[in-house]
């Protein structure tokens, strides 16, 4: 299976899970006197646009490179995570601000609705199944070395802290009584600054990509080390590096004997390329210039 059909696959599934959460939530929500329930609805509905997001973007960051686009499409997989982490920025304000006008409003000495068995069971269910699609997207993530799938994960997640606050909430002001119903705007105060911290990590390193900072100094070093395994070529020099979605591309110069043949020297660099391809994958791209050795 190519690796945009085994992306897809996976964000389809949550993608369906997400949609029976909306509903579910919303429903729970309504009947369970819960507005926790229903905010938790609306970043579920956020988790389901995120995954279309997925969808269309790998899509096309698998396409070859074309005439408008001499390295490839990688960089719209960057773009596709650089979404989904402003998505879950505007999620966790939403939540902080819900949860912040809702306890402004009990300090001002109103009682906030006691919620239902209902909504309480919406939210366990919402945690459970959000916590296992955070851990297959992720593990998924990884393995298909895409930052769009692992930025998703983390949507998941947040789903499934949002619905932590809600249980909490909800658990406590059918528990402990109508008067602690506060735990409910607390705890959601608490998740959203988590989220906020979630989704600085993630738009970090699309910031970067998009506006092509350079590759961690340690892949820098396996690449200088790749290419002076070749036998002749020394002295790297002067190496750029970024990032293209999952792929890399670098420049480097390297110092070759001069008194070789034209034809020997480029063996030498085509050798030094191979090496490069072999390791960072071959959809990966260097551009090698060769200098006589001083």
């Amino acid at each position: 299976m190519k690796r945009e059909d085994e992306i897809a696959k996976v964000t389809l599934a949550g993608s369906i899970v997400n949609l029976m959460l909306v509903g579910l939530k919303v429903v729970a929500g309504i009947a369970g006197h819960s507005a926790a329930m229903v905010s938790d609805a609306v970043h579920s509905l956020s988790d389901f646009v995120t995954d279309i997001v997925v969808l269309v973007f790998v899509r096309i960051s698998a396409r070859p490179q074309d005439e408008d686009h001499d390295y490839g499409h990688g960089k719209f997989e960057t773009l596709a995570t650089l979404l989904i982490g402003l998505a879950l920025v505007a999620a966790a304000l939403g939540i902080v601000v819900g949860g912040a006008v809702k306890l402004v409003h009990w300090l001002q000495g109103e009682t906030l609705p006691a919620p239902r068995l209902l909504a309480l069971w919406a939210a366990l269910v919402s945690i459970v199944a959000k916590e296992l699609l955070y851990h297959y997207t992720r593990f998924k993530g990884r393995k298909l070395e895409s930052k769009a799938l692992e930025a998703n994960a983390w949507h998941h997640r947040s789903d499934a802290l949002s619905s932590v606050g809600a249980a909490i909430g909800i658990g406590g002001a059918i528990g402990l009584g109508q008067r602690w119903a506060v735990l409910d705007p607390l705890a959601s105060i608490v998740v959203g600054a988590m989220l906020l911290k979630v989704a600085w990590d993630l738009l970090g390193p699309s910031f970067g990509e998009l506006t092509d900072s350079s590759l961690p100094a340690d892949t820098e070093g396996e690449i200088l080390d790749t290419i002076c395994a070749v036998p002749g070529v020394e002295d790297p020099h002067n190496l750029r590096t970024r990032r293209i979605g999952n792929h890399i591309a670098a420049e480097v110069h390297i110092r070759l004997d001069g008194s070789q043949t034209l034809e020997q020297a480029h063996e030498k660099a085509s050798e030094a390329e191979r090496r490069f391809k072999a390791r960072f994958g071959d959809r990966s791209h260097i551009i090698i210039h060769m200098e006589p050795r001083i």
